[in-house]
């Protein structure tokens, strides 16, 4: 039988979660810019701004949250 998550499972799951979250924002940011035909340094910024972007999101949220 399985017992409930240790804490520091729920910790590292938690973790692996928030880097999702700053990960899809910047990829997303990304993409949008590549399908409107950006160049390799246009990606490069937009997904550079979508990671900043990602973790002030996350970080917003984590403070609404608590």
């Amino acid at each position: 039988m399985v017992g409930p998550p240790s804490s520091e499972d729920q910790q590292a799951a938690r973790t692996r979660l928030k880097i999702a979250i700053v990960v899809l924002v910047g990829v997303s940011a990304g993409l949008i810019t590549f399908q409107g035909g950006g160049s390799l340094v246009q990606i490069g910024v937009a997904v550079a701004a979508g990671l900043v972007l990602g973790a002030a999101l996350l970080a917003y949220l984590t403070h609404i949250a608590t």
